[in-house]
């Protein structure tokens, strides 16, 4: 089989290649560049899953970043369990065809319980005393320590949060070169993340986003230099296409307000109470899954949706399989924000009952996808000196509360996950072999495929 390589430059349209992307104009420009339709959802777990099985959300069960885990009726979000995906994956089918085969993936998701050869994914440790410390999880597992011994400790909280910067994607680029050159994979998948932080800070602003562009540019003129030298097909793809937003929309509170959705007091602050609420939003940028305990409830919440400002529509069960996503995790209903606005997942009604965690990092306790994480709040007097104070506490041992996140969501000015209607707008797949291709669009189902011809013909 033929090396191959396929990097995932998330959130790269049409639109950002350009006067500050020179490279990846140049090279875009010598090879191929299609339009990939977007996906419904257009948000990171289901187009990855799309683009490794082949397969619709219907069929491989991803139907968002989290969803209503129906067994125990309770919100994950960023599961990182291969078993997860309810279908054949690329590396399955590629070592059955040739037993030489291998595959390296480096921090693409579902990348856990994995049968790749070569895993690296954020794993951070959650020590008993209340600490959160940046690590990875590898497979094998000494490619950890090797890792870690030749970069230093992979920089968890440049990959998300307020200090999300192009630190992290850029130690994913020299882990996979490192790993290549250990291990020489037939198949290496590469997660860059960069442009995912301030698309979403400020929406599509090149005077803001000059920057970013020009710094991802570069790592992704390392890593195509590096190995076309190796000899290798690289392909490059994004998941989604970033727009403009300026309107977020607080699905769950339409619904406690009209009776649907409950709380439950802890120390006087609010969380959701899934078991007790007859209906609720998982809100994930612009698409929310909204589940329902009775189904006679499912035709009011549906009208109820439909006439809320900055809904675009409401897909019930039957309406899902015209998007191919009428999978048992999906909500009864479905709604997609129009092309301004996004959900939130906020459920209180007075920030001073705010839970605990909504001004924290946490991407796990949040009962949806909270993109205002990567933004501290401008309104905390001393902001640096409280940052300093509570490092301090952090390491010297002590527990200790990161809540510097605001509550505005209103400074959220890109986002995702909707059908976007411009091409500019849509994700990409780059590749120099253009011998593949007829057509100037081509589904999500078909990157598998393109994958796989680059590896086999």
């Amino acid at each position: 089989m033929k090396k191959t390589v396929v990097l995932n430059v998330v959130a790269l349209s049409s639109r950002l290649i350009g006067e500050h992307t020179p490279f990846l104009q140049k090279w875009s420009q010598k090879g191929k560049r299609v339009n990939v339709k977007p996906l419904l959802p257009a948000v990171t777990c289901s187009s990855q899953a799309t683009y490794f099985t082949g397969k619709w959300p219907a069929e491989h069960g991803v139907v968002g970043n989290g969803w209503c885990f129906l067994d125990e009726y309770e919100i994950k979000f960023w599961r990182q369990s291969n078993k997860l995906v309810q279908a054949p994956k690329i590396w399955e089918e590629l070592k059955k065809q040739d037993l030489n085969f291998t595959c390296a993936n480096m921090f693409w998701w579902f990348n856990m319980n994995s049968d790749v050869d070569f895993a690296v994914t954020p794993r951070p440790l959650y020590p008993a005393t209340g600490l959160k410390l940046p690590d990875i999880h590898s497979q094998p597992m000494d490619l950890r320590q090797k890792l870690q011994s030749e970069l230093g400790q992979f920089p968890l909280f440049s990959f998300w949060g307020p200090n999300a910067n192009i630190e992290s994607t850029r130690w994913i680029a020299d882990a996979s070169m490192l790993v290549d050159k250990w291990h020489d994979p037939t198949l290496t998948l590469i997660y860059l993340p960069h442009l995912d932080y301030n698309l979403q800070r400020v929406g599509i602003d090149f005077s803001k986003m000059g920057k970013d562009l020009q710094e991802i540019d570069r790592v992704c003129e390392d890593l195509i230099t590096y190995y076309e030298g190796q000899g290798a097909e690289v392909i490059i793809v994004s998941e989604y296409g970033i727009t403009d937003v300026n309107n977020p929309v607080h699905v769950n509170r339409v619904l406690r307000e009209n009776g649907y959705l409950a709380v439950k007091d802890e120390l006087g602050r609010e969380t959701m109470d899934t078991w007790a609420s007859r209906a609720f939003a998982v809100a994930d940028h612009q698409i929310a899954h909204i589940y329902i305990k009775d189904s006679n409830d499912i035709m009011p919440v549906k009208e109820l949706l439909e006439n809320t400002s900055g809904i675009e529509f409401v897909l019930d069960k039957k309406a899902q399989e015209n998007y191919h996503l009428n999978h048992e995790r999906s909500g009864d209903l479905v709604v997609m924000a129009d092309e301004k606005s996004w959900f939130t997942y906020y459920f209180w009604l007075d920030d001073n009952k705010a839970p605990d965690y909504a001004r924290t990092v946490d991407i796990h306790r949040k009962p949806g996808y909270d993109p205002v994480e990567t933004f501290a709040d401008p309104n905390i007097s001393f902001l640096k000196a409280k940052i300093g104070l509570t490092l301090i506490k952090k390491k010297l041992g002590f527990r200790y509360l990161m809540d510097v996140i605001p509550l505005d969501a209103t400074l959220v000015k890109g986002s995702h996950g909707r059908l976007t209607k411009e091409k500019e707008d849509w994700p990409l797949f780059i590749t120099q072999n253009s011998g593949f291709f007829k057509e100037s669009v081509v589904e999500p189902t078909d990157v598998y495929d393109l994958i796989v011809k680059h590896l086999t013909q």
